[in-house]
């Protein structure tokens, strides 16, 4: 009976410790999970605290501007080559044997400049040879006319018949005609005699001689005749170029329209600006079917003689005239897409993007040639804070352009090729 007892008491106290252990457990879970609520709860409202700052974030402030409104000359681009204005081949227009050259190849020379001497002998002797012919048809009309005198003073006493006196009336005639014909030979051979005297037709560069003295020329009509050298005219000096159908119908079109300016700028390859300028003189009569373009010509004084035909040149030419353009500064342009834009401000202070469409800059500033008005306020400052369909603050700002800078002296100017200590 008592080992009944104190067995019941054992298992007692067992079970008493079992529902110990389980109520800590339990207070544990219990406090972890009250934390976690708290902990979720605070995060919470964290969170919440930032998402409502930040839907109060100030107004951002812009500074607008009306586009600038200025005088602009419109230039169309063209690029050819440069030509002179005149050139001649130097062919001789009698033949035989040089025996002088009276220039240095490439030298400048003026018109009327003698440049080869060829053998006058045998021309000389030709015109002294019309020269006494023409002596002698002289002599024989002064016979042939006193003859006639002396018969026409016997012609009142029908000591002559009228058939003698018209054969010495003849016989002058015939003396007349062989006196001419001597006297144009004469000035045949005379010509001869001077065409032995090359000259320079025009003035201008010569380039180098072709023949050397002691050799024999031909003369002859066009190619046939010998070539001796050219000379080319640089001053004025042309500028040709081929235009485009679409740039040839613009051009067109302004000039219908009154736009009537022929003025061109010309820059070399190495020069960064526009300094050469002329005039536009010829436009041909018809488009090359092939190539669908027009040829053109420019002229412009060249009194140093420094452009050369055959240098490569950028032209402009100011087809369109001076027109009022609208400009903005090129940072506000933006691109959305295929499309440029410029963020306008509309009354109630709302932003709104207006696509344009955009010209050439000019000093910093981009022409627009559509899309844009006059009075529109334009977004040109702070344009990192702008959000098109968003309100904003403005304040005023200005446009203005870029001080012109100095172009650099030369571009693209070939190294040189080695270097040695200068003695």
């Amino acid at each position: 009976m008592d080992m009944l007892t104190s067995h019941l008491d054992n298992a007692y106290q067992r079970d008493t410790e079992r529902d110990t252990g389980q109520s800590r457990l339990f207070r544990r879970i219990t406090w972890v999970t009250l934390a976690l609520a708290l902990a979720g709860g605070f995060g919470w409202r964290a969170l919440h605290h930032d998402a409502a700052t930040a839907a109060v974030m100030p107004i951002p402030t812009l500074g607008v501007a009306t586009p600038m409104v200025a005088p602009v000359t419109q230039w169309d681009d063209y690029v050819g080559r440069f030509a002179p204005s005149q050139s001649v081949e130097l062919r001789p227009r009698v033949g035989g044997q040089i025996t002088a050259r009276h220039f240095r190849d490439g030298d400048i020379v003026q018109k009327g400049q003698l440049l080869f001497t060829i053998d006058q002998r045998p021309y000389r002797a030709a015109l002294a040879e019309a020269a006494a012919n023409v002596a002698s048809a002289r002599s024989t009309l002064a016979l042939a006319r006193n003859d006639l005198a002396r018969a026409s003073r016997l012609s009142g006493d029908e000591a002559i018949s009228a058939g003698e006196l018209d054969g010495l009336k003849a016989r002058v005639q015939a003396a007349q005609a062989a006196l001419a014909a001597a006297e144009a030979r004469q000035q045949a051979r005379a010509l001869d005699m001077e065409f032995t005297q090359v000259r320079a037709p025009i003035a201008g560069r010569i380039s180098d001689r072709r023949v050397d003295v002691g050799n024999l020329v031909a003369a002859g009509e066009g190619a046939n005749a010998t070539l001796l050298t050219t000379i080319n005219a640089l001053d004025p000096i042309y500028f040709t170029f081929d235009s485009s159908e679409a740039l040839y119908l613009k051009a067109q079109r302004d000039r219908a329209s009154g736009n009537t300016s022929t003025k061109v700028e010309i820059k070399l390859q190495d020069e960064a600006d526009y300094r050469h300028q002329g005039q536009l003189d010829f436009t041909d009569n018809g488009l090359d079917p092939h190539s669908g373009t027009i040829r053109g010509r420019a002229v412009m004084a060249n009194p140093g003689l420094f452009l050369t035909p055959g240098m490569f040149g950028a032209m402009r030419l100011s087809h369109g005239g001076t027109v009022q353009a609208l400009l903005v500064p090129d940072e506000a342009i933006q691109s959305d897409q295929a499309r440029k834009t410029v963020l306008v401000v509309g009354p109630d202070g709302t932003l709104a993007a207006k696509s344009v469409t955009l010209g050439p800059v000019v000093r910093g500033l981009r022409v627009i040639r559509s899309g844009l008005a006059p009075t529109d306020r334009v977004a040109i400052t702070n344009l990192q804070a702008a959000m098109p369909g968003a309100k904003v603050n403005t304040r005023p700002a200005t446009i203005t352009a870029q001080a012109p800078t100095a172009a650099p002296a030369a571009i693209n100017t070939p190294a040189a090729a080695q270097a040695t200590l200068a003695r």
